[in-house]
Parts: C-alpha cells; sequence; structure tokens
C-alpha cells in the first residue's frame, strides 16, 4: 500500500508539472544546466571592480536565547537572540586598479598628522554582489549595507620559487544582507 502511495504521487507530481508547464508557468522554477558557468561581480559607487577572483560566503548566525518558564523550570524555550554577519573577504590579482586601496585609506593613513587624518564620513559603503550566467544576464544579486574595511592586504606574501600571483585582500565588515528581490 506504501508503494502504491508513493507512486501515485509521483505520477501527480508528474502530471502537475507538465500541466504547469504546458500553460506557461511552472510549478518549480528551472535549474540552470550543470555545464553554465557562473560569474559574478562585486559593486560599490555604481561601478562594478574590476579583476576579483574571490568572494567569501555571505554568513549569519543567530544566537540561541534559552528559558524556563516559571510554570516547568524543566523545559528550557529556545528563542532567537542577537544576530552577527560574518565579514567579507575580496581577493584579486594585484593590478594598477587602486579601489581597494582607496577605500581602505578612508578608515587608516599612514603618517597622518593633526588635520590630515583619515576622513570617516563617507568610509562606509554598500556593496551588491550579483551572480551572471555565461550570456551576461543577472540571476540573483545581494545587498550588503554599510560596510567599511577591517583588513587591507596590499600584496600577499612574494616568492620567487613559487609560480602563485601577487593577490590584494580586502575584509570588508557590514551591518547585514539581504537578496535583491528586485532581480527576477
Amino acid at each position: 500500500m506504501k508503494n502504491v502511495c508513493i507512486l501515485t504521487l509521483i505520477v501527480f507530481s508528474t502530471l502537475v508539472a507538465e500541466t504547469a508547464g504546458a500553460q506557461g508557468t511552472s510549478a518549480v522554477p528551472p535549474s540552470p544546466p550543470r555545464d553554465t558557468q557562473v560569474q559574478f561581480f562585486v559593486l560599490w559607487d555604481g561601478k562594478a571592480i574590476p579583476g576579483i577572483t574571490k568572494v567569501s560566503g555571505l554568513r549569519r548566525k543567530t544566537e540561541i536565547v534559552e528559558t524556563r518558564g516559571g510554570g516547568d523550570p524543566s523545559l528550557a524555550r529556545r528563542s532567537p537572540g542577537k544576530t552577527e554577519y560574518q565579514p567579507i573577504t575580496l581577493k584579486r590579482p594585484r593590478s594598477s586598479d587602486k579601489e581597494f586601496e582607496r577605500w581602505a585609506n578612508k578608515v587608516w593613513s599612514l603618517g597622518a598628522g593633526l588635520g590630515a587624518e583619515a576622513s570617516l564620513k563617507d568610509y562606509r559603503k554598500n556593496v551588491v554582489i550579483e551572480l551572471r550566467d555565461g550570456t551576461g544576464r543577472v540571476l540573483m544579486g545581494f545587498r550588503v549595507y554599510r560596510c567599511w574595511p577591517s583588513e587591507y592586504v596590499a600584496l600577499t606574501d612574494l616568492d620567487a620559487e613559487d609560480r602563485a600571483v601577487a593577490m590584494e585582500i580586502l575584509v570588508l565588515e557590514h551591518e547585514g544582507w539581504e537578496r535583491d528581490d528586485s532581480i527576477r
């Protein structure tokens, strides 16, 4: 009997999907082909930043708060507490583009004497991370709010015996991210 129910469910699901597809709407969005390469772009100040080869994942973690009721002290209830967002790391081969360095210098500047300190008035920026298919069509985007550089690596370790490329790294602290629902 259990196998008959499962088979019926599979047949029904297939019919629903075929009917929806025939009407021009799909109950389940199609998955991109496996051989399609997804590209990503990072934008701030209204422009794409060139050469970024690696972006760390967008992660958040919500603290768990346990409480016990007075009527039942043996049962602990769990509720969400404070949410923390992990920093985002951007990495790219060292080039003549100075966007990483310019932004990092807004937070700190070497030898800044009295009156020449780094300006903190515009050191925070909103960043957009877009995923695009091979044709350049935007598949999805994420908005990251009030970012600022907490770490800047102008030049990674160099080794004449290693064929690795000199890299530049920018670590961004931020106040949260959300998916851009305007992208369909």
